[in-house]
């Protein structure tokens, strides 16, 4: 592309959209048709300037013009308790459903690797003696000893917030770090799996993995469940840059970000409630039975709301994205 010639042969129309722009609220019925007529072949020539000819100083005159028709033509809009609603009960939910085939198989392996390493050291003493010395495991796994006195160590209602946050914020390290080719995610959720199997192997190894199991189960059914998610979307933004399919890896990694973030935020809600439960129903003096069917009851909870406002959001087309007139243009791909 001769960059000069192509300047000359368009100014005139960029000249034209800015001066209309400036114009504001006073065009006529023709004039607004123009603006966006004006609008769509300057998004055009944008695109073409970039793809062939970058020339910094026009891409940024382009883009700021192309930025003010946009907003001109489609006008700005607020956030409201009516998009605060739909986002709950159709753009999050349809999210997490759409990316199931993520977090599913995620949430499989971490549980069995989990198993495998509680069993390791359930059943390795030499394992168990590399992780503390002996007095200090019986101070861990004893009854009264620091598993069960974990969870009552602080008051109910500061210690579900410090969860809530640490958990939080877990959660967004997966989903925001997933871009960089997966790794982080894969680390952190070994992490969890990792803590969660040493817990697993040291209480089987006491004799008292019915009493772990009481205290993970109310919380850690719906707290490890948000953490998959979370892990399973960060994989999913990873395995975007790596294979982002028929659209280019810009538009599909914005997609899947935007995704994301909003899962960020419905996930933090997610992990509120588990938060809750962790700090008033694990350490209360209710039964284990009693406890255990709490965290049952919200974990169900949670699918149901998944697979069914979800499930329905999602087969009406809805992907967890922002509404069209909530994001950044898409500039149409030169051929």
């Amino acid at each position: 592309m001769d960059l000069d010639v192509f300047v000359t042969a368009h100014r005139a129309e960029w000249d034209r959209l800015d001066h209309l722009l400036h114009r504001g609220r006073g065009l006529t019925g023709a004039e607004a048709d123009e603006l966006v007529a004006l609008y769509q072949r300057t998004a055009t020539h944008l695109s073409l300037i970039q793809s062939s000819a970058p020339d910094p100083q026009l891409t940024a005159r382009l883009t700021q013009l192309v930025a003010r028709a946009r907003s001109t033509v489609t006008g700005t809009r607020r956030a409201s308790w009516r998009d605060a609603v739909g986002f709950l009960t159709a753009g999050f939910p349809a999210a997490v459903y759409r990316s199931r085939h993520w977090w599913i198989p995620t949430a499989v392996l971490s549980t069995v690797l989990a198993a495998v390493i509680g069993w390791w050291i359930g059943t390795h003493p030499e394992v168990q003696a590399s992780i503390a010395a002996p007095d200090d495991l019986r101070s861990l796994t004893r009854p009264g000893g620091e598993y069960e006195t974990y969870y009552s160590s602080h008051p109910a209602a500061s210690f579900a917030a410090q969860v809530w946050t640490n958990n939080a914020q877990a959660a967004a390290m997966c989903l925001v770090l997933g871009a960089f080719l997966c790794v982080p995610v894969v680390w952190i959720l070994f992490l969890n799996v990792l803590n969660l199997g040493v817990g697993i192997g040291l209480m089987s190894s006491a004799g008292r993995l019915d009493t772990f199991l009481g205290l993970v189960l109310p919380h850690g059914l719906l707290e490890l469940t948000a953490v998959f998610v979370a892990a399973g979307t960060g994989l999913r933004l990873g395995w975007t840059v790596i294979d982002p399919g028929p659209r280019t890896r810009r538009a599909a990694l914005a997609q899947q970000g935007r995704a994301a973030l909003g899962m960020a935020v419905g996930l933090a809600l997610i992990l509120f409630v588990s938060g809750v439960i962790e700090g008033f129903v694990t350490p209360s003096g209710l039964p284990t039975w009693a406890r255990i069917t709490i965290g049952v009851v919200a974990e169900l909870a949670f699918l149901a709301y998944v697979y069914i406002l979800g499930g329905r959001a999602s087969r009406a087309g809805d992907t967890g994205d922002l509404e069209a007139d909530g994001r950044s243009a898409e500039l149409p791909s030169a051929a």
